[in-house]
Order: C-alpha cells, then structure tokens, then sequence
C-alpha cells in the first residue's frame, strides 16, 4: 500500500508542476485537478489538464500496482479476433475493474486487430504485413509484431511476436505465414481457427506487402483440416464460424502452390505458434507501437497536425507499477496529444517503458465507481461515444 500511494503523490505533483520524477521536468500548469479515487485496491484513477506544448490537454490516468495481492492484467476482446464491442462491454463481460482500448484495427472491415494478441496464455493471432497496418507509422526499429504483453510470472513487457509455424503433407513440408489476420504476406499461407469467429477470410487476400489498397489476389486456395485429414478444398477463401476441432489454411498467389495437390482425405499436419525473440512465455499481449523503449524515447512525430485524443500503456523500471492513459482531445478544452508529447506525459507518469493504441475517436478508458461493479467511461470519447474496437488491455482485482 505504501508504494502506491507515493507513487500517486508523484503523479499529483508532477501533474501540477511542484516535482516531477527524478531526473524529468514536471508537466506544467495544471488548470484542474480531480482527487484520486480508489477502483480496487491497488488500482487508482485520476484525472488533470496539462500543456503540451501544443496547447491544454486533459489526461485520464490509471495507476496499477502490480504488488498489491489480486491485481492483474488481461486481454479484453469481443470474444473473437475479427469481432468488435464497446469498452465497457469488453470488460463487463469477464469482471474487469478497469481498462483502456488496445490496438489500431481494420475498421469498417473485418474489425481484426493490426498486431499480435494473447489471452490467458492462448495465442489468437498474428501480426499483419507492415504497409498493411491501421495507423500512425512506426519509428525506426518497431514493428506491427511488436506488443505490451505480460509474462507468465506477471512481469510486464515489451516485446515482439511472430508467427512460426509448419505444415507437413504428402508432397513435403511448407512455413506458414500467418495466424488470424485480416492480411497474410503475398505469396503467404495463413492459418485460421475458431478463434478468427465467422467473418469472410476473403481480405487476408486482399491488399499487398506494399499497398494496403491494393485489389485482392486473383489466385487463391482454403484447405479445411479436420483431425490431421482434408476435409474441404475451395478455389477461395469461405466465412462462417471454423469448428473447435478444425483448422482452415488460406493461401495466396504463389503460395497456391504448396496446396494445389491436396485433396480430401490427405493426411497433413499442421504446427504453429506465436514465438517471442527471447523465448518467453507470454500470458497476455496485445498489439502496440512502442514509443519509449529502456527510458529513451523513440523518434515520434510532434507535429500540430497529428494532434489527437490518445491511448498509451507504460510501467515504471522496476515493472512494479503499470500506468493505463486516455488523453481527451478534438475538443475545445483538450486538445490531445502529438506522439512525442504523450511519449512525455508517458514518463512524467513514471513510465520507463510504453506503447502507443489506438487513438482518435477509439481511445476509451473505462473504471469503475464506487459501489458500482460494471464499468464506466471516464475520458470524453470524440466521437460522442464509445467506438466498437476489438481489444483492451483490461485490470482485473480477485481479492
């Protein structure tokens, strides 16, 4: 309990200018500030206006210790990868306290996510081609596999993972090049599960490493296996829900080849996982653009024309502390955030390491109230209200 409540008054500080983490400069002039309120133990909100340096920014802050007894982080979602829902739905529906929207999305399409994602140690999906990503680009050395995750001993990270995986038929053995993704590479082979739910596979074979736009592939193959054995073979990619016991293979233009033998009744055997660089075990991950990395911020982009609301997850050096932020912003009382600026509202938190969700109308930070047991939207949403988007990175309390 000490810790977290030095670490609050560090935040309150910092946020009105009187201190700051060692080393850093306080955020300056604080219009407002709101006292901190309780979610659970372990878990406090707390809301402030700061300057950007672009102009008044409003900041919504969750400030989780992970050394209070029950305190944890998971993945929300829809219940599927290429499902969507509000904030406060994603996390009412398994008991979290509290949460922010995670990863940028193929909006207005499949709503699958952009990058990795783990949930409870299962793997879900893969990351898509780079030029194929939803949102902001990345800075030098960072990826769409990159992902705020937390290891199976409750550690959290930033790390990266990618898909290693293997399918072994009649005529050899080929690599597969995807798992759940709304975009597999050209000449790629993807693999879907029940976990991608009942959405066209068709867009996994649209677009190009290079052109997110560009016209699907005219040269394309589904495979359906079932127990090691071909069940269904189609010249293209179906929808529908994939059974539980069932793996479907989506191939496309070269990659044709390595399925254009198969017919029903052949025996193959499909292998894949997500793998991080390092070998660890991660028991939750959710795709996201690093944006402080060891301490050091990346390069990011400051212009006033990239003004917008933002979402960001960060923990402190020792990784006892996570810090979820929502900044307010297409507003006349908040402007929101450059990437650069909420990289600095990131440190000045305490955060040593973070990443940067989705932003824009997605970004949405939900809690509870006093007394209450569903969550509530505590920034303001520009978009009026909650957007439907398919991941968060929820807080969860069992004590």
């Amino acid at each position: 309990m000490k810790t977290r409540y030095a670490i609050s008054a560090a935040v309150l500080a910092a946020a009105i200018g009187v201190g700051g983490m060692p080393g850093q400069p306080a955020l300056a002039d604080t219009a407002h500030h709101n006292a901190v309120q309780q979610v659970t133990p372990g878990v406090e909100y707390s809301t402030y206006t700061t300057s950007t340096g672009h102009g008044t920014a409003r900041v919504h802050l969750l400030t989780i210790d992970l050394t209070e007894p029950g305190v944890s982080l998971g993945l929300l979602n829809a219940g599927k990868v290429a499902q969507t829902g509000v904030m406060t739905s994603l996390a009412d529906r398994v008991d979290a306290a509290a949460g922010v929207n995670g990863d940028f999305f193929n909006i207005g399409e499949t709503g699958a996510p952009v990058g990795p994602a783990v949930l409870d140690g299962k793997d879900l999906k893969g990351a898509v081609p780079s030029r194929q990503r939803h949102g902001p680009s990345l800075p030098p050395g960072t990826s769409n596999e990159n992902v705020f995750a937390v290891t199976d001993t409750g550690e959290p990270v930033i790390s990266s993972l990618a898909v290693d995986g293997k399918a072994t038929g009649p005529d050899g053995s080929f690599e597969l090049h995807g798992l759940n993704q709304y975009a597999i590479t050209v000449d790629g082979i993807g693999v879907f599960d029940a976990e991608w739910g009942s959405r066209s596979r068709v867009r996994a074979t649209c677009g190009t490493d290079d052109d997110r736009n560009a016209p699907c592939s005219d040269r394309t193959r589904e495979v359906e296996i079932v127990d090691g054995v071909v069940t269904r073979v189609a010249s293209s990619p179906g929808s529908g829900q994939i059974a539980d016991d069932a793996t479907v293979l989506v191939a496309r233009d070269d990659g044709v080849d390595h399925l254009a033998d198969l017919s029903e009744g052949d025996e193959i055997d499909v292998d894949y996982r997500l793998a991080t660089p390092d070998g660890a075990t991660l028991s939750t991950a959710v795709g996201g653009m690093p944006i402080i990395l060891d301490g050091e911020h990346l390069e990011l982009n400051d212009s006033a024309s990239t003004l917008a609301p933002r979402s960001a997850a960060g923990f402190s050096a020792d990784g006892e502390t996570v810090y979820l932020v929502a900044i307010d912003g297409r507003s006349s009382s908040s402007v929101g955030a450059t990437l650069k600026s909420l990289a600095d509202i990131m440190t000045s938190v305490g955060a040593h390491e973070a990443v940067n969700f989705d932003g824009g109308g997605s970004t949405t930070l939900v809690a509870r109230r006093p007394g209450n047991t569903a969550t509530s939207v505590r920034n303001s949403p520009s978009d009026g209200a909650q957007r439907s988007v398919p991941n968060g990175l929820g807080v969860f309390y069992s004590g």
